[in-house]
């Protein structure tokens, strides 16, 4: 790598890389919270490699991953389609009110009354609270109700003798939406330990959007949250206040910044984000610029000496990449051969390989195209005349 590249650095290229690292940030904390992480890290090494393939310029190895890559996009589009369609969404909810409006205080206690009047009873519940993100690609059926939250209105809900107590019941600000509402399920076994099918419901629901469930579990009587994609069983019903007032990773707005683990995504983001721009920015544009060079005269016969060259200088244009343009004024001459002087040749004509400049540099022009030479006779050989 180039690292003179530096110095065609502008102040639009530091908002490409801070916009590159702002996008790179989104995807890293995105990616934090999917299941499919695993097999993005995986895919995130093979994709250093490929760079540091073309980095160090070994061809058989780029082409062969630029050819896997190609297929690779059709792999990403069909197994990652549940985490993909989630981004989108989360990109179109950016543009709502961050957060759903939860339930008022009087609407708050009363949920957590039920709630724990519920596991006391061992009666199997589970609530959603809606995030920022739309819910309605990821849960099925379901009554509406709209009717304001109340401590008798979920107890009634939730009932084993009530037809909807094995669904959920969603909520939307101070009112239950709906109720016997059905939820995709999660395949997660290792995070959902000794959980039911409502557990399974609530892991699944929070894997797919940014939504916070609350669950009773009708065999052990414990309570359970599950939010970020992750679900963790309460000591007590009585730690749900607590747990509901504390914002999630997705709710907390500007809290994202304090955090330690966002901090690291940020300076990995910030990395990430330089290290591209390093390696396709920098002069990657084809560009043609004009430098001055000095008009060397070599093989010059040992009888004659130099006088003067007209002109001395002359301009050069050159096309290639701008960040090879950095150190072309110092590395660029023109070199005339003068054997033919001896028979007494003085003007030169300057084609493309009397110039020396860098490989990666194509001389378009010359200017002027031809130099003039002044010799004289050795002090040596004019001795040898007298």
């Amino acid at each position: 790598m180039n690292w003179s590249a530096l110095a065609v650095f502008r102040w639009v290229d530091l908002i490409d890389v801070i916009t590159v690292g702002v996008l790179l940030w989104f995807g890293i904390r995105f990616l934090r919270r999917t299941r499919g992480r695993a097999a993005f890290a995986g895919m995130a090494l093979l994709g250093g490699v490929y760079l540091a393939a073309r980095a160090l310029e070994l061809r058989l190895t780029a082409a062969i991953f630029q050819g896997f890559f190609a297929v690779l996009v059709l792999v990403l589009v069909v197994v990652f389609q549940a985490e993909l369609r989630r981004l989108f969404e989360q990109l179109g909810s950016w543009r709502r009110e961050r957060g759903e409006p939860r339930p008022g205080d009087g609407q708050f206690d009363a949920l957590v009354r039920s709630v724990a009047r519920l596991a006391a009873s061992r009666t199997g519940a589970l609530i959603v609270l809606p995030g920022s993100e739309p819910l309605e690609s990821h849960v099925e059926g379901g009554v509406p109700l709209d009717g304001r939250v109340s401590e008798p209105l979920l107890l009634s809900i939730f009932d084993a003798s009530s037809p909807g107590h094995d669904g959920a019941v969603v909520l939307r600000g101070p009112r239950i939406e709906r109720f016997a509402v059905h939820l995709p399920l999660s395949s997660n076994h290792e995070a959902l330990g000794p959980g039911g099918t409502r557990h399974a419901a609530a892991l699944g629901l929070v894997e797919r959007s940014d939504a916070t469930c609350i669950v009773v579990s009708e065999e052990r009587g414990t309570v359970s949250v599950a939010r970020d994609g992750e679900i963790r069983a309460l000591s007590g019903a009585e730690d749900l206040a607590d747990e509901l007032q504390t914002p999630s990773e997705d709710a907390a707005g500007g809290q994202h910044w304090l955090r330690r683990d966002a901090a690291r995504d940020a300076a990995l983001a910030a990395a990430g984000a330089a290290a591209l721009w390093m390696l396709f920015v920098p002069g990657s544009d084809l560009t043609d610029q004009t430098v001055p060079a000095e008009v060397r005269v070599a093989n010059l016969p040992a009888e004659l000496e130099l006088e003067s060259i007209e002109p001395s200088q002359v301009d050069v244009t050159l096309r290639g990449l701008r960040r090879d343009m950095v150190l072309a004024e110092r590395e660029v001459s023109v070199h005339i051969d003068a054997y033919l002087a001896r028979l007494g040749r003085r003007t030169f004509q300057i084609d493309a390989d009397a110039v020396r400049a860098p490989e990666v540099l194509d001389v378009v022009e010359v200017l002027p195209d031809r130099v003039v030479i002044s010799l004289r006779p050795t002090v040596k050989a004019s001795g040898e005349g007298r």
